[in-house]
């Protein structure tokens, strides 16, 4: 998945449960500025970040291989 397409996914779940970036990057234990420049495609999180941002949203994380 592309930075930008992380960082929509991630958006739009914050957006549907309703909750601010402040209060999501606290309860993930990540700053909120960490949380804005992923929403707009401006980083490149560690998996660490995604996964507790996944776990904090209820979002479920998938490796798939190419098919060739």
């Amino acid at each position: 998945m592309l930075q930008a397409e992380l960082g929509k996914s991630i958006k739009k779940r914050r957006q549907e449960l309703k909750v601010t970036q402040t209060h999501l990057a606290s309860l993930a234990g990540i700053s909120k500025n960490t949380l804005y420049k992923l929403e707009r495609g401006q980083s490149n999180p560690t998996l660490d970040i995604i996964y507790k941002l996944a776990d904090v949203l209820g979002m479920e994380i998938k490796f798939e291989a190419k098919k060739v």
